[in-house]
Protein backbone atom coordinates (compact mmCIF):
# COMPACT_ATOMS: atom_id res chain seq x y z
CA UNK A 1 0.00 0.00 0.00
CA UNK A 2 1.37 3.13 -0.68
CA UNK A 3 1.44 6.03 1.51
CA UNK A 4 -0.14 9.65 0.59
CA UNK A 5 2.64 12.35 0.03
CA UNK A 6 2.72 14.79 2.98
CA UNK A 7 0.08 17.82 3.11
CA UNK A 8 2.42 20.16 3.58
CA UNK A 9 3.61 19.61 -0.09
CA UNK A 10 1.14 21.24 -1.06
CA UNK A 11 1.34 24.58 0.94
CA UNK A 12 2.06 27.41 -0.85
CA UNK A 13 5.19 28.45 1.59
CA UNK A 14 7.56 25.80 3.15
CA UNK A 15 6.84 25.11 6.86
CA UNK A 16 8.84 23.94 9.42
CA UNK A 17 8.56 20.25 8.41
CA UNK A 18 10.04 21.10 4.77
CA UNK A 19 12.30 23.55 6.54
CA UNK A 20 13.67 20.75 8.93
CA UNK A 21 14.22 18.32 5.73
CA UNK A 22 15.89 21.03 3.67
CA UNK A 23 19.38 19.79 4.56
CA UNK A 24 18.31 16.30 2.98
CA UNK A 25 16.70 17.80 -0.08
CA UNK A 26 20.23 19.43 -0.62
CA UNK A 27 22.27 16.73 -0.21
CA UNK A 28 20.25 15.02 -3.09
CA UNK A 29 20.35 17.32 -4.85
CA UNK A 30 24.20 17.47 -5.10
CA UNK A 31 24.15 13.58 -5.71
CA UNK A 32 21.84 13.78 -8.56
CA UNK A 33 24.63 16.15 -10.13
CA UNK A 34 27.38 14.49 -9.43
CA UNK A 35 25.25 11.27 -11.32
CA UNK A 36 24.40 13.35 -14.09
CA UNK A 37 28.28 14.80 -14.55
CA UNK A 38 29.66 11.03 -14.50
CA UNK A 39 26.74 9.59 -16.99
CA UNK A 40 27.48 8.77 -20.60
CA UNK A 41 24.29 10.00 -22.64
CA UNK A 42 22.97 7.41 -25.42
CA UNK A 43 22.04 8.98 -28.52
CA UNK A 44 19.56 6.93 -30.91
CA UNK A 45 19.06 7.53 -34.96
CA UNK A 46 15.24 7.13 -33.52
CA UNK A 47 13.77 10.62 -33.16
CA UNK A 48 13.03 10.50 -29.08
CA UNK A 49 9.87 12.92 -27.38
CA UNK A 50 9.87 13.17 -23.60
CA UNK A 51 7.26 13.77 -21.36
CA UNK A 52 8.62 14.37 -17.61
CA UNK A 53 7.66 16.55 -14.68
CA UNK A 54 9.51 18.80 -11.91
CA UNK A 55 6.09 17.67 -9.42
CA UNK A 56 6.36 14.02 -8.45
CA UNK A 57 3.27 12.46 -9.71
CA UNK A 58 -0.12 13.95 -11.50
CA UNK A 59 1.07 15.56 -14.23
CA UNK A 60 -0.98 14.21 -16.84
CA UNK A 61 2.32 12.79 -18.79
CA UNK A 62 0.48 9.30 -19.93
CA UNK A 63 -2.28 11.81 -21.09
CA UNK A 64 -0.20 13.31 -23.38
CA UNK A 65 1.52 10.47 -24.93
CA UNK A 66 -1.47 8.79 -25.61
CA UNK A 67 -2.81 11.91 -27.45
CA UNK A 68 0.40 12.38 -29.57
CA UNK A 69 0.64 8.81 -30.33
CA UNK A 70 -3.29 8.76 -32.16
CA UNK A 71 -1.97 12.10 -33.67
CA UNK A 72 0.76 10.08 -34.70
CA UNK A 73 -1.39 7.25 -36.66
CA UNK A 74 -3.19 9.64 -38.27
CA UNK A 75 -0.52 11.39 -40.15
CA UNK A 76 0.83 7.77 -40.81
CA UNK A 77 3.77 7.93 -38.59
CA UNK A 78 5.28 5.20 -36.90
CA UNK A 79 5.21 6.17 -33.32
CA UNK A 80 5.36 3.85 -30.38
CA UNK A 81 5.52 4.57 -26.67
CA UNK A 82 8.63 3.62 -24.42
CA UNK A 83 8.17 3.37 -20.46
CA UNK A 84 10.93 2.41 -17.41
CA UNK A 85 9.09 -0.74 -16.22
CA UNK A 86 8.30 0.19 -12.72
CA UNK A 87 6.31 -2.65 -10.51
CA UNK A 88 3.52 -0.23 -8.79
CA UNK A 89 2.67 1.32 -12.30
CA UNK A 90 1.28 -1.61 -14.64
CA UNK A 91 -2.27 0.59 -14.53
CA UNK A 92 -0.13 3.50 -16.62
CA UNK A 93 1.43 0.10 -18.82
CA UNK A 94 -1.94 -1.08 -19.57
CA UNK A 95 -3.38 1.69 -20.50
CA UNK A 96 -0.51 2.87 -22.63
CA UNK A 97 -0.59 -1.07 -24.52
CA UNK A 98 -4.22 -0.68 -25.06
CA UNK A 99 -3.29 2.74 -27.17
CA UNK A 100 -0.10 1.30 -29.32
CA UNK A 101 3.12 -0.64 -29.18
CA UNK A 102 4.86 -0.01 -25.72
CA UNK A 103 8.67 -1.31 -25.10
CA UNK A 104 9.09 -1.73 -21.27
CA UNK A 105 12.65 -2.20 -19.52
CA UNK A 106 14.15 -1.56 -16.49
CA UNK A 107 16.42 0.31 -18.41
CA UNK A 108 15.18 2.90 -21.07
CA UNK A 109 17.84 3.01 -23.18
CA UNK A 110 17.34 -0.81 -23.75
CA UNK A 111 13.85 -0.09 -24.89
CA UNK A 112 14.41 2.73 -26.83
CA UNK A 113 17.14 0.80 -28.89
CA UNK A 114 14.45 -2.14 -29.11
CA UNK A 115 11.99 0.29 -30.97
CA UNK A 116 14.67 1.42 -33.09
CA UNK A 117 15.36 -2.26 -33.65
CA UNK A 118 11.80 -2.62 -35.19
CA UNK A 119 12.15 0.55 -37.23
CA UNK A 120 9.98 3.30 -35.30
CA UNK A 121 10.31 6.66 -36.54
CA UNK A 122 9.32 8.29 -32.82
CA UNK A 123 9.76 6.69 -29.46
CA UNK A 124 7.69 8.79 -26.95
CA UNK A 125 8.99 8.63 -23.66
CA UNK A 126 6.78 8.78 -20.80
CA UNK A 127 8.53 10.21 -17.86
CA UNK A 128 12.52 10.46 -17.75
CA UNK A 129 13.45 14.00 -17.92
CA UNK A 130 15.78 13.04 -14.77
CA UNK A 131 16.97 10.38 -16.50
CA UNK A 132 20.54 11.69 -18.19
CA UNK A 133 21.91 8.52 -19.62
CA UNK A 134 19.52 9.82 -22.40
CA UNK A 135 19.70 12.41 -25.16
CA UNK A 136 16.40 13.30 -26.27
CA UNK A 137 15.32 15.24 -29.12
CA UNK A 138 12.60 17.38 -27.58
CA UNK A 139 11.80 17.85 -23.87
CA UNK A 140 8.48 19.10 -22.37
CA UNK A 141 7.93 19.74 -18.71
CA UNK A 142 4.39 18.61 -17.92
CA UNK A 143 2.71 20.41 -14.82
CA UNK A 144 -0.76 19.78 -13.33
CA UNK A 145 -2.50 23.56 -13.50
CA UNK A 146 -3.82 22.95 -9.83
CA UNK A 147 -1.02 21.15 -8.24
CA UNK A 148 1.75 23.24 -9.81
CA UNK A 149 4.86 23.05 -7.53
CA UNK A 150 3.08 23.10 -4.31
CA UNK A 151 5.22 24.32 -1.54
CA UNK A 152 7.96 25.00 -4.95
CA UNK A 153 11.07 22.94 -2.46
CA UNK A 154 13.05 19.65 -3.84
CA UNK A 155 12.05 16.08 -2.30
CA UNK A 156 11.83 15.61 0.36
CA UNK A 157 11.19 19.28 1.96
CA UNK A 158 8.49 19.46 -1.42
CA UNK A 159 6.94 17.63 -4.22
CA UNK A 160 9.75 18.95 -6.63
CA UNK A 161 12.43 16.25 -8.34
CA UNK A 162 14.39 19.66 -9.74
CA UNK A 163 14.56 23.14 -8.73
CA UNK A 164 12.05 25.04 -10.42
CA UNK A 165 14.93 26.98 -11.50
CA UNK A 166 16.01 24.49 -13.57
CA UNK A 167 13.45 25.53 -16.37
CA UNK A 168 15.90 27.89 -17.78
CA UNK A 169 17.13 24.57 -19.22
CA UNK A 170 14.40 23.32 -21.21
CA UNK A 171 12.35 24.56 -24.14
CA UNK A 172 8.60 23.53 -23.56
CA UNK A 173 6.29 23.40 -20.98
CA UNK A 174 3.35 21.87 -20.80
CA UNK A 175 0.02 23.02 -18.82
CA UNK A 176 -2.31 19.75 -18.14
CA UNK A 177 -5.98 20.65 -16.32
CA UNK A 178 -9.43 22.80 -16.47
CA UNK A 179 -7.24 25.79 -17.27
CA UNK A 180 -7.53 26.77 -13.66
CA UNK A 181 -5.14 29.62 -12.84
CA UNK A 182 -3.57 29.41 -16.52
CA UNK A 183 -2.74 33.48 -16.18
CA UNK A 184 -0.55 33.36 -13.37
CA UNK A 185 1.22 30.19 -13.99
CA UNK A 186 2.09 31.98 -17.49
CA UNK A 187 3.67 34.41 -15.89
CA UNK A 188 5.53 32.31 -13.03
CA UNK A 189 7.06 30.08 -15.95
CA UNK A 190 7.97 33.22 -18.22
CA UNK A 191 9.81 34.91 -15.38
CA UNK A 192 11.85 31.80 -14.67
CA UNK A 193 12.27 31.52 -18.60
CA UNK A 194 11.09 33.96 -21.14
CA UNK A 195 11.73 32.16 -24.33
CA UNK A 196 10.32 28.46 -23.28
CA UNK A 197 7.60 27.82 -25.02
CA UNK A 198 4.51 26.79 -23.20
CA UNK A 199 1.61 24.82 -24.15
CA UNK A 200 -1.95 23.83 -22.89
CA UNK A 201 -3.70 21.15 -22.27
CA UNK A 202 -7.69 20.05 -21.24
CA UNK A 203 -9.51 16.96 -19.90
CA UNK A 204 -12.64 16.05 -22.12
CA UNK A 205 -14.48 12.81 -20.32
CA UNK A 206 -15.63 10.41 -23.74
CA UNK A 207 -18.38 8.54 -22.54
CA UNK A 208 -20.31 11.08 -20.68
CA UNK A 209 -23.04 9.91 -22.09
CA UNK A 210 -23.19 6.66 -20.02
CA UNK A 211 -23.76 8.87 -16.79
CA UNK A 212 -27.14 10.40 -15.99
CA UNK A 213 -26.96 13.92 -14.62
CA UNK A 214 -29.76 13.75 -12.57
CA UNK A 215 -28.21 11.01 -10.48
CA UNK A 216 -25.85 11.69 -7.54
CA UNK A 217 -22.29 10.35 -7.66
CA UNK A 218 -19.48 9.37 -4.70
CA UNK A 219 -15.93 10.19 -7.06
CA UNK A 220 -13.11 8.32 -6.11
CA UNK A 221 -9.82 7.80 -7.37
CA UNK A 222 -5.96 6.77 -6.59
CA UNK A 223 -4.24 9.32 -9.17
CA UNK A 224 -1.85 12.16 -9.02
CA UNK A 225 -4.34 14.67 -9.56
CA UNK A 226 -7.69 13.83 -7.99
CA UNK A 227 -8.94 17.67 -7.43
CA UNK A 228 -8.60 17.78 -11.86
CA UNK A 229 -10.75 14.47 -11.93
CA UNK A 230 -13.38 16.00 -9.69
CA UNK A 231 -13.10 19.41 -11.27
CA UNK A 232 -13.49 17.79 -14.67
CA UNK A 233 -16.72 16.08 -13.85
CA UNK A 234 -18.30 19.14 -12.42
CA UNK A 235 -17.21 21.32 -15.12
CA UNK A 236 -19.63 18.77 -17.24
CA UNK A 237 -22.41 18.94 -15.24
CA UNK A 238 -22.37 15.98 -12.40
CA UNK A 239 -23.51 16.27 -8.98
CA UNK A 240 -20.67 15.17 -6.74
CA UNK A 241 -22.40 14.24 -3.62
CA UNK A 242 -18.43 12.87 -1.87
CA UNK A 243 -15.08 12.30 -3.44
CA UNK A 244 -12.59 10.41 -1.48
CA UNK A 245 -8.49 10.59 -2.67
CA UNK A 246 -6.06 7.67 -2.23
CA UNK A 247 -2.64 7.89 -3.06
CA UNK A 248 -1.57 7.39 -6.52
CA UNK A 249 -1.15 4.10 -8.08
CA UNK A 250 -3.00 2.78 -4.55
CA UNK A 251 -3.50 -0.95 -4.87
CA UNK A 252 -7.30 -1.57 -3.65
CA UNK A 253 -7.86 -4.59 -1.49
CA UNK A 254 -11.40 -6.22 -1.18
CA UNK A 255 -12.17 -4.16 2.04
CA UNK A 256 -11.19 -0.69 0.27
CA UNK A 257 -14.17 -2.01 -2.41
CA UNK A 258 -16.05 -2.76 0.44
CA UNK A 259 -15.85 0.42 2.03
CA UNK A 260 -16.84 2.47 -0.71
CA UNK A 261 -19.74 0.58 -2.29
CA UNK A 262 -21.51 0.90 1.74
CA UNK A 263 -20.63 4.51 1.56
CA UNK A 264 -22.41 4.78 -1.31
CA UNK A 265 -25.09 2.98 -0.16
CA UNK A 266 -25.62 5.33 2.62
CA UNK A 267 -25.48 8.40 0.26
CA UNK A 268 -27.97 6.86 -1.82
CA UNK A 269 -25.32 7.63 -4.47
CA UNK A 270 -23.78 5.94 -7.68
CA UNK A 271 -19.89 5.30 -8.10
CA UNK A 272 -17.28 6.57 -10.33
CA UNK A 273 -13.48 6.11 -10.77
CA UNK A 274 -10.85 6.98 -13.42
CA UNK A 275 -10.16 4.39 -16.17
CA UNK A 276 -6.72 3.82 -14.30
CA UNK A 277 -8.21 2.95 -10.96
CA UNK A 278 -10.40 0.59 -12.66
CA UNK A 279 -7.79 -1.46 -14.53
CA UNK A 280 -5.90 -1.69 -10.70
CA UNK A 281 -9.42 -3.78 -9.50
CA UNK A 282 -7.99 -7.19 -11.17
CA UNK A 283 -10.52 -9.85 -9.50
CA UNK A 284 -12.51 -7.20 -7.12
CA UNK A 285 -16.30 -7.06 -6.70
CA UNK A 286 -16.04 -3.79 -9.27
CA UNK A 287 -19.80 -4.68 -10.87
CA UNK A 288 -21.28 -1.47 -9.62
CA UNK A 289 -18.61 0.79 -10.25
CA UNK A 290 -18.28 2.82 -13.57
CA UNK A 291 -15.29 4.90 -14.83
CA UNK A 292 -14.94 8.06 -16.95
CA UNK A 293 -12.67 7.04 -20.03
CA UNK A 294 -11.10 10.67 -20.57
CA UNK A 295 -8.59 12.10 -23.24
CA UNK A 296 -6.42 15.55 -23.67
CA UNK A 297 -7.19 18.29 -25.96
CA UNK A 298 -4.44 20.17 -26.91
CA UNK A 299 -5.36 23.40 -27.51
CA UNK A 300 -2.17 24.80 -29.25
CA UNK A 301 -2.14 21.95 -31.38
CA UNK A 302 -1.00 23.08 -34.48
CA UNK A 303 2.24 25.14 -32.63
CA UNK A 304 2.28 21.77 -30.71
CA UNK A 305 3.02 19.74 -33.41
CA UNK A 306 5.45 22.23 -34.88
CA UNK A 307 7.66 21.60 -32.10
CA UNK A 308 8.05 18.27 -32.38
CA UNK A 309 8.37 17.51 -36.25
Amino acid sequence: MKLKRPKFWSYKKPNLFAIVLYPVSIFIQILSFIKNKINKKNKFKIKTICFGNFYVGGTGKTSLCIKLNNIFKKKNIKSCFVKKFYKNQKDEQKILEQNGKLFLSKNRAKAINNAEIENYEIAIIDDGLQDKTIYYDVRFVCFNNVNWIGNGMTIPSGPLRENINKLKQYDHVFLNGNLENLDNLKKEITNINSKISIHVGTYEPINLDEFNKNDNYLVFSGIGNHKTFISMLKKHGLNILKDIEFPDHFSYRENDINKIVNEAKNLNCKLITTEKDFLRFDKLNYHNIKYIKSELNILDEQKFLKAIL
